[in-house]
């Protein structure tokens, strides 16, 4: 559907170039690249499976280093497919490059399983003579994490079959979600929308009949192919079961928390640290139908504006608006920004055929991350684009260690929100300096309550929600689509709505345009942990200043070769320490406080 003028973004023609990977999807690099990858894993695999633990300290991080190199030219094909498919996905032929560059990674990491089986089965005298070693530096934390590993991995033989059937089985049930949710769409006042833009589009309504009109909408638009979304949830909770089962982990959450370095007490905490203070969003929501002049929220009142202000930003702003926000930051980090604009490396247009959500891939050394969202026009699309491109500022810093301290599989999520977040926060401060009336700063702080509380405790709300599926399939089998709805609302009502706010019957579908509970599960926790452990170093930078930049590059240019508690602690926090979730939230009841004041 051609947009008219008044629905244009400005981010029209915005597109990626991802020539840094491979000049198209049939560049004759890509095949020789995937088969060279495999041939070198076939190689490592023959020379070295079996004598892992015979080799010298130096003689295994040699080895080692041999694999993260085939492990980037793997991941460097792969996500180029990734990339690729993502913008594209009603293509089949994206469809079929993405599918056999998954089955050739899977292939590499098959024949290079065997360094992890040996490495942890290796005796903890070999162990600690590799970990000690000045040149273990960048590895040493790469190696604990697979130590770790050791009570829950298989035999070879098992992990092969493993490896092998996820192609055919999970990966392929999320290609198909992929592709339903991209094929989604919210027909309203005569626009096709996706369901993230739709739902973003509710903040920028001042009518309540239309953001009525347009929620329900929503609900007739989800229905198509809602029962395949649910079958593919199902799939993938299945699988997660049978895993675990074969694997002994604890609970289904326990792999996810093994990768992002926390204990399953840890996650435990961080929720009934929330649930606690629902006080918190209650007053905010309270707050935000009093500047509406309603009795109560519903729903789709969630983030709608509550000044006369349509709080419109346009691509070129975004980008002046964010570029500066980080410039002034950091110069480095502007420099980063900069290049990433100036690259073309920033998908945003609004077009059919991508996939929902918003992402930054962190790429490969030598390649400058890449953006994806589809930017809708708005304060909240900029708070968007700011978040993206802090973690590419992330990446960039991080990926002069090398693959294994840039890669996304190696980046634990409790610390991968820190730097987005603190971009969208520094972006937000900009704003709220601009601000000329108490009126607009409200308004402002509305807006950044409405993000921080959802990015917050909503994301604990969908991470209670999908634990409740997880265990509920364990206990009663696979769940219905209508059930899930349920699961989704009364996670909603009990961690983010509390008593003040009502969930409409066309809510109970929301879950089934999100991709992480099939793509990633137990990813959502995750942006609660980062978000308000970054909120604590937001907090120390206000009061510390520049003297506090360099020790968070520190942390960023660590990347994954430090664990979390670590990273913490260069920044002066502790992840023991439960008053750090009760500090963070403090400032979150601050805000609450003076958008009351000014109210």
């Amino acid at each position: 559907m051609v947009k008219e003028a008044t629905d244009l973004t400005g981010a029209e023609g915005v597109l990626w170039d991802l020539s840094d990977l491979y000049a198209s999807p049939t560049d004759p690099a890509l095949e020789s690249d995937a088969n060279e990858a495999l041939a070198a894993a076939s190689r490592l695999r023959e020379a070295y499976a079996g004598r892992v633990a015979a080799l010298s300290p130096g003689g295994i991080l040699e080895l080692l280093g041999q694999r993260e190199r085939i492990d980037e030219l793997a991941y460097r094909v792969w996500s180029f497919a990734e990339l690729y498919f993502s913008a594209n996905t009603n293509s089949a032929d994206a469809a079929r490059l993405l599918q056999r560059t998954e089955e050739r990674r899977t292939a590499v990491a098959t024949e290079l399983r065997f360094f992890d089986l040996e490495w942890a089965a290796a005796d903890d005298d070999l162990v600690v003579r590799v970990l000690e070693k000045p040149s273990a530096g960048r590895y040493r934390e790469y190696l604990a994490v697979r130590r770790s590993l050791r009570p829950y991995l298989l035999s070879q033989d098992e992990e092969r079959v493993a490896a092998e059937k996820s192609l055919p089985g999970t990966k392929a049930w999320q290609r198909l979600h992929s592709k339903l949710t991209a094929e989604l769409r919210i027909d309203f006042e005569g626009e096709e929308l996706p369901p993230f833009e739709a739902a973003q589009r509710l903040g920028t309504l001042p009518e309540r009949e239309r953001r009525e009109a347009l929620a329900r909408a929503m609900g007739v638009g989800l229905e198509p192919n809602a029962l395949s979304r649910a079958a593919a949830l199902n799939a993938v909770i299945g699988d997660r079961v049978v895993e675990d089962r074969l694997r002994g982990y604890a609970t289904w959450l326990s792999h996810r928390n093994l990768q992002n370095r926390i204990s399953d007490e840890a996650v435990d905490a961080l929720c009934e640290a929330l649930a606690a203070r629902v006080d918190i969003p209650e007053r905010h929501f309270r707050l935000r139908a009093r500047l509406l002049g309603l009795e109560r929220l519903a729903d789709y009142d969630r983030t709608a504006p509550v000044t006369d202000d349509p709080g419109r930003i346009p691509w070129a702003e975004a980008r002046s608006l964010v570029s500066e926000t980080y410039a002034a930051f950091s110069p480095a980090a502007g420099e980063i920004v900069r290049e990433l604009f100036e690259g073309n490396r920033i998908d945003a247009e609004q077009r059919d055929g991508k996939t929902s959500g918003a992402f930054c891939f962190p790429g490969v050394p030598g390649v400058r991350p890449y953006v994806f969202l589809t930017y809708s026009g708005t304060r909240r699309g900029a708070a968007i684009l700011a978040h993206e491109l802090g973690h590419a500022v992330h990446g960039a810093l991080a990926s002069d260690g090398g693959f294994f301290t840039v890669s996304f599989d190696e980046l634990p999520l409790t610390v991968a929100e820190t730097a987005s977040v603190l971009g969208e926060s520094l972006m937000y401060k900009a704003l709220l300096a601009r601000a000329e009336t108490p009126a607009e700063r409200l308004a402002l702080l509305i807006e950044r309550l409405d993000d921080a509380l959802y990015t917050s405790y909503g994301a604990i709300a969908a991470h209670r929600f999908e634990d409740a599926l997880h265990v509920e399939y364990r206990a009663e089998g696979e769940l219905g689509a209508e059930r899930i709805g349920e699961l989704w609302v009364d996670a909603h009502e009990r961690y983010f709505f509390g008593n003040a706010m009502t969930a409409t019957p066309e809510f109970a579908a929301w879950w089934s345009f999100y991709p992480h509970f099939v793509v990633m599960p137990g990813y959502l926790y995750a942006y609660a942990f980062g978000f308000l452990l970054s909120l604590s170093v937001y907090g120390r930078y206000l009061r510390e200043g520049d003297a506090l930049v360099e020790p968070i590059f520190d942390v960023l240019r660590a990347g994954g070769s430090i664990a979390p508690s670590k990273f913490a602690e260069r920044l002066g926090l502790s992840l023991d320490d439960p008053r750090l979730w009760d500090d963070a939230l403090d400032v979150l009841d601050e805000l609450v406080r003076e958008a009351e004041a000014l109210a």
